[in-house]
């Protein structure tokens, strides 16, 4: 390859590949060895603090989920990116098996590290002794002794936030010493949960969906703020609504916007895409070296309010009109999983979790009677998306 034709692009995959100190004389190669290779960049990107605990992190990080290559890892954490989180769930496990390979020989200052773990509400009987083990595996599998973050994964109900035996065990995990800081992450866009979780006064950090499509976003925003002056740091996810711009998910939404348009919260510490290709990490790198917003990106996003996508608001009333009561949203989430993130491995994973009866919407009768807000075609995209529970896992994308 000519050396005068390098881009950044062929430079992250040559690194991401062979280290960069293949590119190096051989004197200097050995030399970089003894350098932190993230610290010495983290500093070119914006930085915020993540509430009280003093971390602070790039604006931008990695959401690892859909990432199943661990040289798109190197090379995030090679531009400069600390900050990579993850959960129990994720790949059956291989998430973070993957992770934990790849960081085992990295200086354990150079990063950090969130992972989740979900459970079943109302708790059962066994529910310490088996989300104890459940921590235990995330640990192990990442073959570290903690992590930076533990989250309590896809909260959507106060009382999960408030749970005496939910808190009592997370600050047991971090009196252990196995997370340095707990919070919970949520889907359900409510702004009740954040402040619940102030009112607990033990969350250090929630994790929550964040976009320019939100119906809610002033409360939303004023609930965000009421954390931050109570010490609490928020991290943003979803906030490329779907990745898609269209209902139909055949046209790849403006990535670079819609991170700019989050950035633009200074009360959003970082934001974690789920890039899993050097091209959409190369869209997410260009977006925080010129993190402003401009007059026709802000037309671009204002034009995206007005139409249906396929992002869900969580809004919970389809469950109120379905006659089996089944858990919509999230069905709609798994849906968007598919069609618009391409990734059918997570939507089966996703439905799997909710544990649906074997003859889903066998009792509508004459039609389905949800009626989304959203104007979500809610019967088409449940008969489009639950036929992935039955596909083998080994042909799926």
């Amino acid at each position: 390859m000519n050396a005068k034709k390098l881009t950044r692009r062929d430079f992250f995959r040559l690194t991401a590949t062979t280290g960069a100190g293949a590119l190096l004389m051989p004197e200097a190669a050995a030399s970089s060895l003894k350098i932190n290779p993230a610290s010495s960049k983290a500093n070119e990107f914006p930085m915020r603090t993540l509430g009280k605990t003093g971390i602070t992190i790039p604006i931008l990080s990695m959401g690892v989920m859909r990432a199943d290559n661990p040289n798109v890892v190197r090379a995030a954490y090679n531009a400069g990116i600390t900050f990579f989180d993850t959960a129990h769930g994720y790949q059956n496990g291989q998430n973070e098996v993957m992770l934990g390979n790849f960081f085992k020989d990295k200086p354990r200052d150079s990063f950090r590290i969130a992972t989740k773990g979900k459970f079943d509400y109302p708790l059962k009987d066994s529910f310490e002794e088996d989300f104890t083990a459940l921590m235990d595996l995330s640990l192990k599998r990442l073959q570290m002794d903690h992590v930076e973050i533990f989250y309590t994964h896809a909260l959507d109900k106060v009382e999960q936030v408030t749970d005496e035996r939910i808190i009592n065990l997370l600050k047991k995990f971090k009196a252990d010493g196995k997370t340095l800081h707990i919070g919970f992450s949520t889907h359900a866009l409510n702004p009740k949960l954040i402040d619940a979780a102030v009112e607990t006064g033990i969350y250090d950090v929630i994790l929550l969906s964040y976009n320019f499509k939100l119906a809610n976003l002033k409360e939303t925003d004023e609930a965000i703020a009421r954390g931050v002056k109570a010490g609490v740091g928020f991290i943003a996810m979803k906030t490329m609504t779907g990745a898609v711009e269209d209902a139909e998910g055949k046209k790849t939404i403006n990535s670079r916007a819609c991170l700019k348009w989050a950035w633009q919260n200074e009360n959003i510490s970082t934001i974690i895409p789920g890039f899993s290709n050097f091209d959409e990490l190369d869209e997410c790198l260009a977006a925080v070296k010129d993190p402003v917003l401009t007059e026709s990106e802000k037309k671009y996003l204002a034009m995206l309010c007005t139409q249906e996508m396929m992002f869900c608001q969580q809004c919970g009333k389809c469950r109120e009109m379905c006659v089996e009561h089944l858990p919509i949203p999230d069905m709609m989430r798994a849906y968007m999983y598919a069609y618009g993130y391409k990734n059918a491995t997570l939507s089966k994973e996703t439905l799997q979790e909710l544990h649906l009866p074997d003859r889903t919407c066998s009792s509508c009768g004459k039609g389905c009677r949800v009626k989304c807000t959203s104007g979500f075609d809610v019967a088409r995209k449940i008969a489009a998306v639950t036929p992935v529970l039955h596909v083998p896992d080994a042909l799926l994308s």
